[in-house]
């Protein structure tokens, strides 16, 4: 017996969407239904000190389910889908060999994608080289390097948001070390996850999302957020690490530095939320195994129940 009256061990669940779509809440009742372990698929929770920005689950909600692949991390190290996926099967096979059934819940669709369909890392390595773009970033602006990253690979600059400068970095680097599109490099055969899973996302009315996500926003900086933030700067974190380009610290930032007013600052988080949550929604679309839940009819509550009957 696993708990939760489960008696057998289930395929990986896989719990995706977008941001402020109840993944957490969800994946918590789900796995003290079924006796599960939960692993973050979250590209900013694996930081330690990204807690209120990042919704990462509190304290309590920690403590009640044991988590994977949260807080793990200096805020100034490198990490990666690739790096994501080998280390998470790792734990997968690990879990499963003890007959523990597994819930993957976040919202990061790279590293979910990663995980289950493969991961094919291109070989480039020069230092100098990637020190000499991220310098660049940091003078120019990754806007900059995007319409450089356009000029060569406009696939593949079509598909990272023109803020993501640790990512246009990497494939700019690909380009030069090895003379090829990372788009096409990325093409190549991937292997696939072994072990059986399913996939779930919900679907709310977006105007129900955006309220989701608007009220998210003042709930986090009712928490702390600009606290959280200016811990981090004391601490000596540089404002350009590329943790802090996420959503909500970087509005922070530029409101600490005067250049936008508080409420520009906040009407800047919530627009951003929506256009991440957007792109959440257009990536998670092209996977036609995950299973959609429309939330409207049920709440969360219905959710877990509709989850649960598909599952067991």
């Amino acid at each position: 017996m696993k708990g939760g009256g489960v008696d057998k061990l289930l395929p990986v669940i896989v719990i995706a969407g977008p941001t402020a779509a109840a993944k957490t809440e969800v994946a918590i009742a789900l796995a003290l239904q079924i006796g599960a372990e939960i692993i973050s698929a979250d590209s900013r929770q694996i930081y330690r000190d990204l807690t209120i920005g990042t919704a990462k689950p509190t304290v309590e909600e920690l403590a009640c389910v044991p988590h994977h692949f949260i807080d793990i991390l200096p805020l100034t190290a490198e990490y990666s889908a690739g790096q994501f996926c080998r280390e998470a099967r790792v734990k997968i096979d690990e879990l499963r060999s003890k007959e523990k059934n597994i819930i993957i819940a976040g919202g990061s669709g790279l590293y979910i994608d990663a995980l289950l369909n493969g991961f094919f890392q291109p070989v480039a390595g020069n230092k100098k080289l990637q020190q000499e773009l991220k310098e660049r970033a940091r003078r120019q602006g990754s806007e900059a390097l995007h319409a450089e990253l356009t000029k060569v690979d406009p696939e593949r600059a079509a598909e990272l948001p023109k803020l993501d400068a640790h990512r246009i970095v990497r494939s700019l680097e690909v380009y030069l070390e090895t003379g090829r599109k990372h788009s096409e490099l990325l093409k190549q055969p991937r292997v696939a996850a072994k072990f059986p899973f399913r996939q779930f996302a919900f679907n709310w009315p977006r105007q129900t999302l955006y309220e989701r996500i608007e009220k998210r926003v003042d709930m986090m900086l009712e928490s702390g957020l600009l606290d959280e933030v200016d811990h981090i700067l004391h601490s000596g974190v540089p404002k350009t690490t590329n943790a802090l380009m996420t959503v909500g610290y970087r509005e922070v930032i530029q409101y600490r530095d005067n250049e936008l007013t508080f409420d520009e600052m906040v009407d800047k988080i919530k627009q951003h939320t929506r256009n991440y949550a957007k792109r959440q929604m257009t990536w998670f679309r092209r996977d036609s195994r995950i299973k959609w839940i429309d939330c409207a009819p049920v709440g969360v509550p219905g959710v877990i129940k509709s989850v649960l009957a598909q599952i067991l």
